[in-house]
């Protein structure tokens, strides 16, 4: 193997820019050529890639996002686009490609590697850090750091105007942004797609603390559980308190990585180049402890990561 390609595929996250460095620059030390390949996978079926050396990259491990961009591609999931995709790689007789990003984008990793002779190696790059077999994903601490903040801020605010805030982070099916910023800033209640929601003790709860003479009170909902604003009209109703409604929003996504965030991408990068010099492929790059390890791609893909729910007992026992 002497050219591999590397992309950025669905949602961004910080410290993908870190990953991207270290696969270009531990690559090209190893005598390989490296390719970017620009808004992945539809990027690909465009042909829309260029070779990238050590300047390249130079700079951008402090930026959030992603120097390749990224875009969603419906036409790779269908065969037709797939093998038109397999056959520009070989065009250019790239025999490795590094996929970084989250459960679409691995599953789309995994097919080239079922379907082509085309070595594959995953990066998991996903906020929500909702992928098995790692401990982490690339972008999940500078994502929680944008959370604390901001939700720190709101109690600064609810505090000045003895107020409810009712704050919405990402979270489709997993609640791990909410729960572990909800744990960390001392929110009075967490809202997870893992726990159905029972409006009258969240109610009785906020009662409870007004009692003990609590001015502010910071609800953290994960998206995937409710809807912000569905949260604060059961609130009101039930409480008689006033609230606000803070969505966050895409603004999670972004900012430049932390040094959790880079340190990890920096020994993934490194790691996924090293893999297919040892002739892995099919592979998912993830840490376990402190310890970066190589798991079955499919595997990582087929098994549902689990959140821990005592931190959301524990969470519910501090507040």
């Amino acid at each position: 193997m002497k050219r591999i390609a590397v992309m950025t595929s669905g949602g961004d996250a910080p410290g993908m820019n870190a990953a991207i460095r270290a696969v270009v620059r531990y690559g090209v030390s190893k005598g390989l050529e490296v390719y970017g390949i620009m808004r992945g996978y539809a990027g690909l079926l465009e042909d829309d890639m260029k070779v990238l050396n050590f300047s390249d990259v130079g700079g951008i491990m402090e930026r959030g996002g992603t120097i390749l961009r990224t875009a969603r591609c419906q036409e790779f999931k269908v065969d037709k686009g797939r093998q038109e995709a397999y056959k520009i790689l070989k065009d250019h007789e790239i025999k490795g490609l590094i996929v970084i990003g989250g459960d679409g984008s691995l599953n789309g990793a995994a097919l080239v590697a079922a379907e082509s002779d085309i070595k594959v190696i995953g990066l998991p790059g996903s906020i929500d850090n909702d992928i098995s077999e790692t401990d982490m994903c690339i972008g999940v601490d500078t994502c929680l750091n944008t959370v604390v903040e901001n939700i720190q801020k709101l109690k600064d605010t609810a505090s000045s105007h003895e107020r409810a805030f009712i704050v919405e982070t990402m979270g489709r099916d997993c609640g791990y942004i909410a729960l572990i910023s909800g744990l960390t800033t001392g929110a009075e209640a967490i809202l997870i797609p893992e726990v159905k929601v029972d409006y009258q003790a969240l109610g009785d709860k906020l009662l409870a603390g007004r009692k003990r003479g609590k001015i502010n009170s910071i609800v953290v909902v994960a998206e995937g559980a409710a809807s912000a604003y569905t949260v604060a009209r059961h609130l009101e109703n039930r409480t008689g308190y006033e609230t606000r409604v803070t969505i966050l929003g895409h603004i999670q996504r972004g900012g430049s990585p932390s040094v959790a965030d880079r340190l990890l991408a920096s020994r993934m990068g490194s790691a996924a180049v090293q893999a297919f010099i040892d002739g892995q492929s099919n592979v998912m790059i993830g840490i376990q402890g402190n310890n970066i390890v190589s798991v079955d791609l499919n595997r990582a893909l087929q098994k549902k990561k689990e959140l821990d729910l005592s931190l959301y007992d524990l969470a519910n026992t501090l507040s």
